[in-house]
């Protein structure tokens, strides 16, 4: 049986995988191996944590076939895909978690853990002479264009025997909602996450590596989201990034009574959110902290919120305000178009009047009164 264990080392945390048999307990070499690359290249803690289960799902899924990852290599490729299919079956029916209670895992969840499987084998493939490319990855030229309007070529590897992609609705959060949980925000901390997390459409882990000494112009009342390794509470932007996001004049208010009430406890950090009483007073606000305090405004108010509904606010709100969506996705920092859709929460009442207003205005687009 395989399992994934973790070690910090001053400010990084490398994570690897343990096989536990009768003879004891021995660590995955190549496997282990990977992961460290994954950590050392700057992929984010959550995304290494994320590849290191999909690995030890995968090398289970092995165990039980009685077979290695390696002996893969040698299928012919119509095995190769079932064996890969087989897989993502197996992830479907739930074989990997070893609980009672067992919530439905989506398609796109088991796509994501197959994805992360074929990058262990690309590695091993290019760093590894030892190891061949697989057959059922099969190389696509793709172009793409970077911001500043530079194409590039760029191959990928696809696989055809993924399981049907599930359109992702995510949950969002109306406003007043927002107003009944800043009411129910016992200090302005708080309130101040709430109102910036609403405004910027930040990632948590963004928000929480800002630095109120470097990362805002208080000029022009922007935020500024930089990637940073050493943050203390181990937040960071998701990609080596730097993005810019405006706040509103009244939010901006909210945020220099924020630091003119604490400066006491701020002037001994850079730190924006810092924790205001526990053993942790004055330290950098942790992700943790931040959904204890959201869970405890749902208990409160009845009103549930997250982060990430948040962000999802902050898109939809802009795309009802007339924002395009290539702005939308790059206020978000998301690098695939696609993902911003499934931000945008277009309910069908909302298309039935955009049809009629549309008709309104372009009603005998086709002569079709002449018809009859």
């Amino acid at each position: 049986m395989y399992s994934v264990r973790q070690v910090s080392e001053h400010t990084k945390t490398y994570f690897y995988i343990v096989e536990t048999s009768e003879e004891g307990t021995y660590i995955c070499k190549f496997p282990s191996k990977y992961l460290v690359h994954k950590t050392r290249a700057k992929a984010s803690p959550n995304t290494v944590r994320r590849n290191a289960f999909s690995l030890a799902y995968y090398l289970d899924f092995c165990l039980e076939n009685e077979v290695t990852f390696s002996d893969i290599y040698h299928m012919p490729y119509d095995k190769q895909t079932e064996w890969f299919v087989s897989f993502l079956n197996w992830l479907k029916g739930q074989n990997h978690i070893q609980r009672e209670t067992k919530k439905e895992i989506s398609n796109n969840t088991c796509n994501t853990y197959l994805e992360d499987v074929f990058g262990f084998y690309q590695f091993l493939t290019l760093h590894d002479a030892q190891f061949d490319s697989l057959k059922v990855l099969i190389p696509r030229s793709t172009t793409v264009v970077n911001s500043i309007g530079v194409k590039k070529h760029v191959i990928t590897h696809t696989f055809r025997g993924y399981l049907p992609k599930e359109r992702h609705k995510g949950k969002s959060i109306k406003k007043d909602n927002i107003i009944i949980l800043l009411k129910a925000c016992t200090n302005v901390r708080n309130q101040l996450l709430l109102l910036l997390l609403a405004e910027t459409g930040f990632r948590i882990g963004e928000l929480l590596g800002i630095r109120y000494s470097e990362d805002i112009d208080f000029e022009k009342h922007t935020l500024r989201v930089y990637f940073r390794e050493g943050n203390e509470n181990a937040a960071r932007a998701k990609y080596a990034e730097y993005r810019e996001a405006k706040i509103s004049d009244e939010t901006f208010d909210v945020l220099m009574f924020y630091l003119a009430t604490y400066r006491d406890v701020l002037k001994d950090t850079d730190y924006l959110f810092v924790n205001l009483s526990g053993e942790n007073y004055g330290k950098a606000l942790k992700s943790n902290a931040v959904y204890a305090i959201l869970n405890e405004l749902e208990k409160k108010t009845g009103v549930k919120v997250t982060p990430h509904m948040l962000r999802h606010y902050f898109a939809d709100e802009r795309r009802k305000n007339g924002w395009d969506i290539l702005l939308i996705s790059e206020a978000l920092g998301h690098k695939n178009i696609e993902t911003t859709r499934g931000y945008l929460n277009i309910e069908n009442d909302e298309l039935i009047s955009a049809n009629e207003a549309f008709y309104k205005k372009n009603g005998s687009l086709y002569m079709a009164d002449q018809l009859l």
